[in-house]
C-alpha cells in the first residue's frame, strides 16, 4: 500500500523497563522538554507583576506528561485497535455534550469543568481522529475516489462538532491531519490538490465569481487525468461538488462564520485597516518580534511583553514574546528544535513495524507541522489569526497534555522498531 517500503516483521515482545533507556529516542524526549522550559520563562515574562502562576502550571503538566510518555512508550500500539471504536464513540459523545452543556469562555463553548479543572475535549479529538484514520487507512489501496468516503466520513462528524463550538483553528487541524495521513497511505498528490482546491473554489466563489469560468475547467482537467477508472462519472462528481462549494460559499461566509472569524480570515492582508480591533493582535505581535532585533532584549526584559500590549500573549502569541526577548537568533533556535523533532518523527514513521503504527506517527507529525506553521505565520503577519497554539510553548493545559500523549505513542513506535532491528 505505502510507497516508502518496509518488510513485514513478526511480532516481538516489548522490551521491559530495565532496557527502557537503552532504546529510548532522546530527541523525542529532550526537544519538547527544552521547549517547555523556555516557554515557562516566556509565560512568566508575559505575566510579570500580575501574581499569576500559569508558567508553574505549564511546567507541572509537562512533568506529568513526561511520566505519561514513559508508560505509553512501553505499550504496543497494535493493542489499541480493539478499543478504537469505543474511543471514537466516547469522543463524539463528549463533543456533543460540550456543544450543549459545556463551559463558555471568551465567546466559545469548548470546555468541560471537572473537579475544578477545565478540559478541552477537542484536543483529545485530534488524537482520536488519528487513531481511527490509521486503523482505516492501513487497509486502503487508492484506486478510486470511493476509497476516500470512509476516511472523510469519520473525519466529518468531529470536524462539524468542533467547528460549531466554535473552534475554527482545531477544525483546520483536523483537515491538515487527514490530508497528511491520506497522502502517506498512498493517495495520489493530484487528489490532495482536488481536496485542497475546495478552499480556493470557495474563495473565488465569494470574492470573484467570474474566475470560476477559468478555475472549474482546471479542476475538471486535473480530475480527468488523475482518476484511474470510471473517469467520466467521477470527474462529473468532482466538478459538481466544486460548483456546489462555489455556490454556497457566499451564504456560508455571511450566515455561518461569526464576525470575529471573518475578521481574522481577511485582516491579515491589511491589519492596519482595523488597528484597534481585529488587526490589533497581529500589528502588536509584528512590532514585538521586530523590536527584538538580532539578540533580543533578554529573557524577562521585554518591555512590550511587560506592558501587555498583546492580550493573552502567553497562549497563541507566545512566539512574539520569544522574538522580542531572544531576538532573531532565539527564534531560529526554536525553529531548529521543531525541525529536529519533525524530522525524527518522519524517520520513525518510515521505520515503523506496521502501517498502522506508521500512520499514527505521520498523523501526529502532520498535526504538529500544521500547528507550528500556522501559529508562526499568524504571529508574523503572514497568515490569519486562527487560535492555533504553538506546540509545547503556548499555555494550554489540555493541549500540552495531549502533545505529550502524542509523543508517548511515537516513542512506543520508535522503541519497537529499534528492538526489532536489534534482533534481526
Amino acid at each position: 500500500m505505502m510507497s516508502f517500503g518496509r518488510s513485514k516483521i513478526p511480532n516481538l515482545k516489548i522490551v521491559r523497563n530495565k532496557k527502557f533507556w537503552k532504546d529510548v529516542d532522546l530527541i523525542i524526549w529532550i526537544v519538547p522538554i527544552i521547549l517547555v522550559h523556555l516557554s515557562c520563562l516566556l509565560i512568566a515574562s508575559t505575566q510579570r507583576n500580575l501574581g499569576i502562576t500559569d508558567w508553574y502550571q505549564h511546567a507541572i503538566i509537562a512533568y506529568i506528561g513526561s511520566f505519561i510518555v514513559y508508560f505509553l512508550a512501553q505499550f504496543p500500539l497494535q493493542d489499541l485497535k480493539k478499543y478504537i471504536i469505543t474511543i471514537y464513540s466516547f469522543t463524539i459523545l463528549t463533543l456533543l455534550y460540550v456543544n450543549f452543556s459545556g463551559t463558555t469562555a471568551l465567546g466559545a463553548k469548548r470546555w468541560l469543568s471537572f473537579a475544578g479543572l477545565y478540559i478541552q475535549p477537542s484536543e483529545f479529538a485530534k488524537l482520536t481522529l488519528i487513531l481511527i484514520l490509521a486503523s482505516i487507512l492501513e487497509r486502503k489501496t487508492f484506486s478510486g475516489l470511493s476509497h476516500l468516503i470512509k476516511p472523510l466520513l469519520v473525519s466529518f462528524l468531529p470536524w462539524v462538532l468542533v467547528f460549531l463550538q466554535p473552534d475554527l483553528g482545531t477544525s483546520l487541524v483536523f483537515g491538515a491531519t487527514l490530508l497528511g495521513m491520506l497522502y502517506w497511505s498512498g493517495m495520489p498528490y493530484e487528489w490532495a490538490f482536488i481536496i485542497l482546491a475546495t478552499f480556493v473554489t470557495g474563495l473565488i466563489g465569494y470574492l470573484y465569481q467570474f474566475g470560476l469560468f477559468i478555475w472549474i475547467p482546471i479542476i475538471w482537467f486535473i480530475s480527468y487525468k488523475s482518476l484511474p477508472n470510471k473517469r467520466k462519472l467521477l470527474t462529473l462528481f468532482v466538478v459538481l461538488f466544486h460548483s456546489l462549494i462555489a455556490k454556497i460559499s457566499p451564504w456560508f461566509w455571511e450566515n455561518v462564520l461569526r464576525d470575529y472569524q471573518r475578521d481574522r480570515l481577511i485582516l491579515f492582508l491589511n491589519p492596519s485597516k482595523d488597528p484597534l480591533g481585529g488587526g490589533y493582535h497581529m500589528l502588536q505581535s509584528k512590532i514585538g518580534i521586530g523590536s527584538g532585533g538580532l539578540l533580543g532584549s533578554g529573557l524577562m526584559q521585554g518591555q512590550l511583553t511587560k506592558l501587555k500590549f498583546i492580550p493573552e500573549q502567553h497562549t497563541d502569541f507566545i512566539f512574539s514574546a520569544l522574538g522580542e526577548e531572544t531576538g532573531f537568533l532565539g527564534t531560529l533556535f526554536v525553529l531548529f528544535l521543531f525541525f529536529i523533532l519533525i524530522f525524527r518523527l518522519i524517520k520513525i514513521a518510515i521505520e515503523a513495524r506496521t502501517d498502522f503504527e506508521s500512520l499514527i506517527v505521520i498523523g501526529i507529525a502532520s498535526m504538529f507541522i500544521f500547528q507550528i506553521m500556522v501559529n508562526i505565520f499568524m504571529t508574523v503577519g503572514l497568515g490569519p489569526v486562527t487560535g492555533i497554539p504553538l506546540p509545547f510553548m503556548s499555555y494550554g493545559r489540555t493541549a500540552l497534555f495531549v502533545n505529550f500523549i502524542s509523543l508517548g505513542l511515537c516513542l512506543s513506535v520508535s522503541r519497537r522498531g529499534q528492538s526489532v532491528r536489534k534482533n534481526l
